[in-house]
């Protein structure tokens, strides 16, 4: 399916970028331009991906095992692997498996998603009961990061979006659809880009301020971003719309067919939990912070968030890293009837097995 491992490992390239110029924004404004530009929707847009190739079905043992195989396991290891890491750079002692490490959240929201959509499904307008628990969960003071529940309600309408989207049949159409219709579309997709490119660019300075870039993370309570403002759930409610236009512009940019990166939309999940790894010494060495207002150095380390994702998505390191990645602990299962319900060897993001 070249369109959806085009777009897979484009999602991830901008998951490494944010990750790259995070340490640069404090000081350049031109960063933080980019990162609030790349975190308006590339998360959201992941969320919509691995909606798509999710069921509502009611889970048989096959689903329930991947739960566990392919989220909470590599979970538990890189979790395991990042507070080693931890307590041998920074003498952190604290092993919390509550509290995720950098990118580890997805996983845990991932899980969430899949254990919630069947109940989803049996409702009516599920979309519209998604964003309301959003934009609710924002008002719960109570609810934080731990087990990235706060995250996981956030970003909830992405996911639902992703699903409809199959059962719609709208990608399928846009998959063949003509040129004449395709290239008008993609006209319009980089209008809406560089609209908000140059909003990101001309409101910079105010979006830093005012934080902006926190509302994305869909991590924190309205109290603690805004104080309870009335305008704290409205305004989630405007960013949730914006990204589902910057989705829509996104996907319509993806290629359909087949690319030189077409291949590494099958390794996207080894990007996403091995970047960070890539990252942690560079950034904490403090090279990120150098040449702080260099728009050069800044189109450099964007160049170089691309080799990244090129390098982690290579034969070689799924070959190394698969029992980590793609771990297979038949012996925690006890021996149960096999039932009814299989599905395709998908990992978590929708990329296929190999």
């Amino acid at each position: 399916m070249p369109f959806w491992d085009n777009g897979r490992f484009l999602a991830v390239v901008l998951v490494v970028m944010g990750h790259a110029v995070q340490r640069l924004t404090a000081d350049s404004n031109a960063a933080y331009s980019v990162y609030v530009f790349i975190y308006a929707f590339h998360m959201p847009a992941f969320a919509v991906i691995s909606g798509y190739f999710c069921t509502a079905d009611p889970p048989g043992v096959k689903q329930m095992r991947r739960v566990l195989t392919d989220l909470v396991v590599p979970y538990i290891v890189m979790q395991a692997i990042w507070s080693l890491v931890q307590f041998l750079v920074e003498g952190k002692r604290a092993v919390n498996l509550t509290e995720p490490h950098w990118t580890l959240w997805f996983l845990l929201a991932l899980a969430f998603f899949r254990l919630v959509l069947p109940y989803l499904a049996l409702l009516r307008w599920p979309l519209l009961w998604s964003i309301i628990f959003s934009l609710g969960i924002g008002y719960a003071s109570n609810v934080d990061s731990t087990f990235s529940l706060s995250r996981a309600i956030g970003l909830l309408p992405f996911f639902v979006m992703g699903w409809q989207l199959r059962g719609g049949k709208l990608m399928s159409r846009w998959q063949k659809a003509p040129a004449r219709i395709v290239w008008p579309a993609r006209a319009a997709a980089l209008g809406l880009f560089g609209a908000w490119f140059a909003v990101a660019v001309v409101w910079g300075a105010d979006f830093k301020r005012f934080q902006l870039h926190l509302w994305f993370f869909y991590d924190d309570s309205f109290e603690s971003l805004a104080e309870q403002q009335w305008w704290a759930g409205p305004l989630r409610l405007g960013l949730i719309v914006l990204s589902v236009a910057l989705i829509a512009a996104f996907f319509a940019l993806i290629p359909r067919r087949l690319t030189w990166f077409t291949g590494f939309g099958t390794a996207t999940l080894y990007v996403y939990l091995l970047h960070s790894f890539v990252l942690y010494p560079v950034r904490e060495s403090g090279v990120l912070g150098d040449q702080k207002e260099s728009v050069l150095w800044l189109i450099s380390v964007l160049v170089g968030s691309v080799a990244i994702a090129v390098f982690l998505s290579s034969p070689f390191i799924r070959k190394v890293f698969r029992p980590l990645i793609e771990p297979k602990p038949r012996w925690i299962f006890r021996a149960v009837d096999s039932r009814p319900g299989g599905a395709s060897r998908v990992d978590p993001t929708g990329s296929r097995r190999r």
